[in-house]
């Protein structure tokens, strides 16, 4: 791996390598949970991200015994007792969504690293990434039924998509946490790992994807999204667009011609 810069910014750290970006979750105090602060500073990251030419893939992760809790909150309590209630249509508006939007509009991959605990919309923007890899000590937990709350952040969107939906009713009705083996067994989650080697296996993974052919997999990641919503036609004549596309591109030339050399491909990621 060959390190650029490492910028921090307090709530959240920012590793810039050659081919990707490393995103850590950095409030390990508060199990990574959300203030207004790392919400704007995690959405900076991921444009920065978007608008570099040679990120080509990112990695999300969290520092500290968990991934994310959620919401911190200790910063929507109510000043008083006869104040009014926080404002969690506006919280959810101006910044769950528009962060949960901008995962899955990214057209590179997105690898997602789950240390912990991932309670709330932790355990959603987990789900909202391309590829998660979770410690064998992580948890899922679909917690806001426990606290009189409905599941934010994509999750009634995600669950039902991924585990089906009777798993999906259980999980959001109980706020029962599940294992990460569990969350691999379900579907929920692509792979879970031991302690020592997830956060390896997460990188090499994210290593892989960004020296890729970029421009394909950002097609494949935007037919799989038309998917959930498409008819078989619509998503026919949709692979055949994107097929069209990608056969354009200076990386498929690359793959054939590595095919036929038997070598390596050297892909170059640009159109």
């Amino acid at each position: 791996m060959s390190e650029l810069s490492v910028v921090s910014e307090q709530s959240i750290l920012v590793e810039v390598n050659d081919t990707y970006h490393v995103i850590t979750l950095n409030r390990p105090d508060k199990l990574n949970s959300f203030n207004e602060e790392m919400h704007r500073a995690l959405f900076a990251a991921l444009e920065a991200a978007d608008g570099d030419e040679t990120c080509r893939a990112i990695l999300l992760t969290a520092s500290g015994k968990g991934f994310c809790a959620g919401q911190d909150l200790g910063d929507r309590v109510k000043p008083s007792a006869d104040a009014p209630p926080p404002d969690l249509t506006q919280t959810i508006g101006d910044f769950y969504n528009p962060l949960i939007r901008r995962l899955k509009s990214l057209s590179i991959p997105v690898v997602c690293a789950v240390n912990g605990v991932a309670a709330g919309a932790g355990a959603n923007i987990a789900m909202a990434c391309d590829i998660v890899i979770a410690s064998e000590k992580a948890k899922f937990i679909q917690a806001f039924a426990k606290i009189g709350l409905v599941p934010d952040s994509g999750g009634t969107y995600f669950l039902p998509r991924l585990v089906g939906s009777a798993r999906a009713r259980g999980l959001a009705l109980l706020g029962m946490p599940i294992g990460a083996q569990q969350a691999e067994d379900w579907g929920m989650i692509w792979k879970a790992a031991s302690a020592e080697t997830f956060l390896e296996e997460a990188t090499t993974l994210t290593q892989q994807l960004s020296v890729g052919p970029t421009i394909g997999l950002g097609l494949i990641k935007q037919a799989l999204i038309a998917s959930e919503d498409n008819t078989l036609d619509e998503q026919l004549d949709l692979e055949r667009d994107y097929q069209g596309e990608a056969g354009r591109t200076p990386d498929y030339l690359e793959g054939v011609t590595a095919f036929m050399d038997k070598r390596v491909p050297n892909y170059s990621g640009k159109r």
